[in-house]
């Protein structure tokens, strides 16, 4: 297969050490910044054609991979649709025109797979499983906590230089959707919600953003809190589901989902191997849940295999991201529209 890289960032070199070790070789990569596309053709042996992207375009690709800022995705996306080049997008937090861009690749019968990331993490397959298996009743209620420091994620620049600064694409606000991504596949949409968010410490380079998102999300019969921020100085993810006849609990620094039976009254610590994290990154950031999201968008691609995600799906955790704000500012629950 042939495939494009716009966007030779951080998340646009990790694709293609994915696709590197899925077997994919013929990639051609973009960026607009040189030094990044020189790093990529000399560490991963991709070509950097020294042309625009509207040339680049224009030659014959299988597919394409969607890494730059989110506030470009939608350009990028409708670039590929001009050219009839499916294509995968990272997690998107931008919404200005997507009912449109879904409408035309309906239209053209063009497969789009947006980003969800940790819907591949072995330990959100291992509480799929659990909750799917019932032998701990029903929901009650979920308490989340997602956790980072902003300064951390890019230790090789500055805050101001990248999109985590803007306002529309701060760090915090780019997370709810990319969390709130595998908890509605794993328990549905909300009915409603009330949300929170602000900022509370200085950031050099955020001045902008808002650093803590909260959101009581209110599904039937249960309610979920959750908490997104940038501000947590040891990265974190605690998750705690309580159900009717048990208790489940994980912390991502942790290679173990922790299930508590009422009926046994003990609790049972069910393993997985989460993989190793790459050079450089936080040692829970696997490359293994990125590998498995590339592989199966390659399938979604040669064998229709269903991708776990869809851009109808991402509209509506966008409304709902947009449902906190509206929430927080008019200080009234929010109803969500199905």
């Amino acid at each position: 297969m042939k495939g494009l890289v716009i966007g030779l960032g951080s998340m646009g070199i990790r694709r293609i050490r994915c696709l590197d070790e899925l077997g994919i070789k013929d990639i051609t990569g973009y960026d607009i910044d040189n030094d990044r596309s020189m790093h990529a053709r000399s560490q991963y042996a991709i070509k950097v054609p020294d042309e625009e992207l509207k040339d680049i375009f224009s030659k014959d690709f299988d597919f394409c991979i969607i890494s730059v800022p989110p506030h470009i995705h939608e350009s990028i996306m409708e670039m590929c649709l001009l050219h009839d080049i499916p294509f995968f997008v990272e997690a998107s937090v931008v919404n200005t025109d997507l009912k449109k861009i879904l409408q035309l690749s309906k239209k053209q019968n063009l497969k789009i797979a947006p980003s969800s990331t940790l819907r591949f993490h072995p330990a959100i397959r291992l509480i799929t499983s659990i909750l799917n298996d019932a032998s701990i009743g029903s929901v009650s209620n979920i308490s989340y906590h997602s956790g980072q420091y902003l300064p951390d994620w890019h230790a090789y620049e500055e805050v101001s230089d990248f999109y985590v600064s803007r306002k529309e694409t701060g760090g915090a606000r780019e997370i709810v959707p990319f969390e709130l991504t595998w908890i509605l596949e794993l328990f549905g949409f909300p009915e409603s919600v009330i949300g929170s968010y602000n900022k509370t410490i200085q950031i050099k380079g955020a001045e902008e953003i808002d650093d803590n998102y909260n959101a009581i999300l209110r599904f039937k019969p249960f309610t979920l809190n959750m908490t997104v921020d940038v501000v947590s100085r040891y990265a974190t993810r605690n998750l705690i589901i309580n159900c009717d006849k048990g208790q489940i609990r994980w912390s991502w620094e942790n290679n173990f989902v922790s299930v508590y039976s009422s009926s046994s009254a003990k609790w049972v610590n069910h393993q997985f191997d989460a993989g190793k994290a790459h050079s450089g990154y936080n040692i829970n950031i696997s490359e293994n849940m990125y590998v498995d999201e590339v592989k199966a968008f390659l399938a979604f691609l040669n064998d229709d295999t269903p991708f776990p995600n869809t851009l109808e799906k991402d509209i509506k955790v966008l409304d709902i991201l947009n449902a906190i704000e509206i929430s927080s500012d008019s200080k009234k629950a929010v109803e969500i529209r199905k």
